[in-house]
């Protein structure tokens, strides 16, 4: 239902899909192109959109991983890649109890280079099972980052098992902004993929005084994304950088341009 909401919040808008050289450079930070994408929008178009866009950098993931490797040789000037853990979308409940994951993930840390493991979905309890535990090691003897889609319990159980982790939180917009500063305020190395955030079908092209609140508490720790969920959603990477300006350009610009780019860079360099 809130996908869905997101989705008729874009369509509804009127934005110019090409971004001109002034426009504030984005780097978003929850892209997929997973299998059907790339049958829906071969590389060069999809690279096409994102460089149409203003997208200087893209954190991309795939279901299975062709997707991203296919993008990464067509422009990687911007693709940051991400081993996400699924081979196909139906993976993303069965996932951490199917031990076949970790030889799919063996084999292709071995074979490609990766600045991310996810986006993962987990929740709870689930980050104790043995797939993730050794997910969770793969990364550390990498020295990865995590894009971990789930709750707080979750996120508390990975950085209970590996302390020094470094944890894109995905959706962390779901939760109220009160909730994510705590989560902020708690881990130094965490920070939040605002893919959604709870106030953007109410407050259009404004920002919440609450999550205004939230930026100012952690000006370096937010970022932009856009959720390529779907081949559709593929033609929302215009409109959806057009949105993120449009709300960024009402906080000052040291902490628009942090979320619009420079915490993205900044987290991958921190090790």
């Amino acid at each position: 239902m809130i996908a869905r909401k997101v989705l008729i919040l874009l369509s509804a808008m009127s934005f110019s899909t090409v971004a001109s050289a002034q426009e504030r450079p984005i780097f978003d930070a929850h892209i997929h192109y997973s299998h059907d994408a790339v049958l829906a929008v071969p590389p060069e178009q999809a690279v096409q959109i994102l460089r149409d866009a203003g997208v200087r950098k893209a954190l991309v993931s795939s279901s299975d991983d062709n997707g991203t490797q296919l993008l990464k040789a067509a422009a990687p000037d911007i693709i940051v890649p991400a081993l996400r853990p699924y081979r196909r979308r139906g993976e993303v409940g069965t996932w951490m109890h199917d031990q076949s994951v970790i030889t799919y993930l063996e084999t292709n840390l071995a074979q490609n280079h990766y600045e991310a493991i996810g986006e993962f979905h987990a929740f709870g309890d689930d980050i104790k099972t043995p797939v993730i535990q050794r997910l969770i090691a793969l990364a550390r003897e990498r020295n990865l980052l995590l894009h971990h889609h789930g709750d707080r319990a979750a996120l508390d159980l990975i950085f209970a098992s590996w302390p020094n982790a470094r944890v894109l939180w995905a959706h962390s917009g779901f939760t109220n902004p009160a909730s994510v500063v705590d989560a902020l305020d708690t881990y130094p190395r965490l920070w939040a993929d605002l893919a959604y955030r709870s106030d953007m079908t109410t407050s259009r092209n404004g920002v919440d005084p609450a999550w205004l609140m939230a930026f100012e508490a952690h000006p370096d720790r937010f970022m932009v994304g856009s959720d390529t969920f779907a081949p559709e959603r593929w033609y929302y990477i215009g409109p959806h950088a057009e949105y993120s300006r449009n709300w960024l350009d009402q906080l000052p610009d040291g902490i628009a341009d942090n979320i619009a780019f420079t915490n993205a860079e900044r987290m991958l360099t921190t090790k």
